[in-house]
């Protein structure tokens, strides 16, 4: 990469931080396969306080959690303790015992029925298990708001034994599958999934800042979320997931800092290894990348139901999407130059990553603001993108 490059990707982050709308601070790398090769960080952690948004700042890094869970159930189908095609309830018995929401009676109780096939492990890493989120389901938001349904953000067991929203296989819809996945996880190993993680992944990748379990040492550096009112102020808000989560959940509950994501994309590129030694196969990583989600089923909009948690915001609209087992695949080129087949995801608080497998190069871009798609923090991510494939095409 060149100084040019650097110069306009810092540029990049100072009009984010700088322009009208802006975001609070955000921190944003790109890495190739050898090591990161742009780190730049602007604003602050968190409005009306001093300290600056410097690269080693931790986040709430919500559902760029996904592909680490993802991770940790491919190497269970590696050791061959997982059947990905197998009934999940055979390792998470729990799933078993829910019902699909087949609408509502007159006095507003859920109408439930049993579902007509039995959700597998892929269904679930391909968000077509049957369950949603109350910020992109107006079903969930209804029982939500009736009481009878807690939010994912208190990683309570109430909270993800929640109703399918369809029957498994009927559609593809986001939400809580991969909180199910960790449930898989933890049922095949007998552990908490946060101590899968560390040995498994955090451990020979040198990821030293993930967590589930938010401490000081991690909360001395953390960003603070901030909320985007509807006439564009930003104010800072004491939000913290909880500190010892009753369930370590697999869709959303890491803290971290961008420089340890950076090692898992890394590890991605390079085909499942990594200088603390191989995470996952090669051929594994080739085979989960493709496309798993079924041909008929369609990648669409989120829409915003809960305006305080996300406006409706979708990938590249018009452009085809998929789902491998740990990413969403953008099918064609997209306008920032991402090339079609490539992976990513993104985070609630406008956080935003992509693995260009192909080129061997990927990135991240983390901010703090509800709710999701802020047209300040994602145009910021989607020109750091453009410069980078600028800069590759030379």
């Amino acid at each position: 990469m060149s100084e040019q490059l650097t110069s306009a990707l810092d540029a990049v982050l100072r009009e984010a931080a700088e322009g009208n709308p802006k975001v609070p601070g955000v921190v944003a790398m790109v890495t190739n396969r050898e090591g990161n090769v742009y780190e730049g960080a602007a604003g602050v952690r968190r409005l009306g306080a001093p300290a600056a948004m410097t690269t080693d700042s931790t986040f709430a890094i919500f559902s760029t959690t996904k592909a680490i869970t993802a991770t940790a159930a491919l190497q269970l189908v590696e050791s061959g303790q997982l059947d990905l095609d197998a009934p999940a309830e055979k390792y998470a018995p729990a799933i078993g015992k829910l019902q699909v929401l087949d609408g509502f009676a007159a006095d507003g109780s859920p109408k439930l029925r049993a579902p007509r096939s039995k959700v597998t492990t892929r269904q679930l890493l391909t968000h077509s298990g049957g369950f949603g989120y109350d910020f992109f389901n107006e079903n969930y938001k209804r029982l939500a708001e009736a009481g009878r349904q807690p939010s994912v953000i208190t990683a309570s067991r109430a909270a993800l034994e929640t109703p399918l929203l369809f029957d498994p296989g009927e559609r593809w819809e986001y939400g809580t599958n991969l909180d199910w996945v960790g449930q898989v996880v933890e049922g095949i190993t007998g552990r908490r999934l946060g101590e899968v993680f560390a040995s498994r992944i955090f451990g020979p990748l040198g990821m030293d800042d993930m967590t589930f379990s938010i401490d000081d040492r991690v909360r001395a550096r953390l960003a603070a979320v901030h909320a985007r009112h509807p006439d564009g102020r930003l104010e800072a808000m004491d939000f913290e997931l909880p500190a010892q989560p009753e369930v370590h959940f697999g869709g959303h509950g890491l803290y971290g800092s961008v420089g340890d994501y950076m090692k898992f994309i890394r590890m991605w590129l390079n085909d499942g290894n990594s200088p603390g030694g191989r995470v996952l196969k090669a051929e594994t990583v080739e085979m989960a990348c493709r496309r798993h989600l079924d041909p008929k089923l369609k990648v669409t909009m989120l829409p915003g139901v809960i305006p305080s948690l996300s406006n409706d915001a979708e990938f590249f609209p018009g452009q085809a999407k998929s789902w491998s087992l740990p990413f969403m695949i953008n099918e064609e080129q997209a306008p920032t130059g991402r090339p079609a087949g490539a992976q990513g995801w993104a985070g609630l608080a406008n956080l935003f990553y992509w693995i260009d497998r192909k080129n061997g190069i990927g990135g991240y871009w983390a901010t703090q603001i509800l709710p999701f798609g802020d047209p300040a923090s994602f145009v910021g991510y989607m020109n750091l993108e453009t410069a980078v494939y600028r800069s590759l095409a030379g």
